[in-house]
């Protein structure tokens, strides 16, 4: 088994034109006044992967550290590969330019290399720009107001990003089989990417295994799970990273890239922000064998837990 260093991305059987790293830096969780070290950190230690999104409300931070790495000559735009996602809020037609030109904004961009849905239910509008105050709005039992805005409609946006050279390719977000399986009967422009949560203890194969067999690259957000109960701490995990000489986080993405799939691991650690790119190595047949026995359905973003509202159980 080998682990190539990117992913060719597709829309349905024809290629974009574009590939898509495959260790990426995730930015979720990176508080600001912090995130913007990281990633200039990230940068230098190789990474051309970042992914972004505007609900994490640090793309400003992130955005003056870009204009800083290019007009350093540390890295150019065109070798970098930047994703961001639709939030919630903005997923009726009116609102999905403008969420991608506010980010495109924030980010000090002029495109993205991938726009992705970030969910599959769209909330109530609450203005421009995501922050924190305005991100989840709340009814009487604090549960997210829904709106009644249908993927076809927010698709069809999406793809009018990609027509006017906005973005260079579009996905989608925590999309189960049935809802990419509906959106592949009205699409224009195939999902090139579905970006899920995907580690040794939630391994997703069905869905992993679906996106392959229709040409959509699967990167894995969370990938290396929970940190207190996690596949970090488990035993065969530490065991293999022993044998190879290897961290068990190293092991834990290596496990996802010898399955074809990118990976996204955030750290705003120096140390671990350069461990973690180094995981391009094979695991051996036996090995991904045993690691499939691991597999607990254990979901670290549960939105039953942050939204009052189980979206993805």
């Amino acid at each position: 088994m080998t682990s190539s260093l990117s992913a060719k991305l597709y829309s349905g059987s024809r290629y974009t034109g574009h590939d898509i790293p495959m260790i990426g830096f995730g930015t979720w969780k990176a508080e600001p006044g912090v995130v913007g070290e990281a990633v200039d950190l990230a940068v230098q230690t190789g990474y051309r992967h970042i992914d972004c999104a505007a609900a994490y409300c640090n793309e400003k931070e992130i955005g003056r550290v870009f204009q800083t790495i290019f007009s350093s000559g540390k890295c150019k735009r065109e070798d970098l590969f930047v994703t961001s996602k639709l939030w919630n809020t903005c997923h009726k037609k009116e609102h999905v330019v403008a969420a991608c030109k506010q980010t495109l904004s924030d980010l000090g961009l002029e495109y993205l290399d991938l726009y992705l849905v970030h969910w599959p239910v769209a909330f109530e509008y609450t203005g421009l720009p995501i922050t924190g105050d305005i991100a989840m709005p709340l009814d009487s039992n604090r549960k997210p107001r829904l709106v009644s805005v249908s993927l076809k409609e927010t698709w069809q946006a999406m793809e009018s990003l990609v027509h006017s050279g906005l973005v260079k390719n579009i996905g989608v977000s925590n999309f189960h089989i049935v809802e990419l399986l509906d959106l592949m009967t009205y699409c224009e422009i195939q999902p090139a990417v579905n970006q899920i949560e995907m580690h040794i203890y939630n391994q997703q194969e069905d869905l992993r295994a679906f996106c392959a067999k229709h040409n959509i690259h699967v990167t894995a957000y969370s990938p290396l799970g929970s940190g207190r109960m996690g596949p970090l701490q488990d035993p065969l995990v530490q065991k293999i990273a022993q044998q190879l000489g290897k961290t068990p986080a190293q092991v834990c993405l290596a496990w996802a890239r010898n399955k074809g799939v990118s990976v996204i691991p955030k750290s705003v650690t120096p140390k671990r922000i350069e461990e973690n790119f180094d995981c391009g190595f094979a695991l051996t047949t036996e090995m991904m064998q045993q690691l499939a026995t691991l597999d607990k359905q254990q979901i670290v973003c549960d939105t039953k837990e942050y939204w009052n509202l189980a979206v993805n159980s």
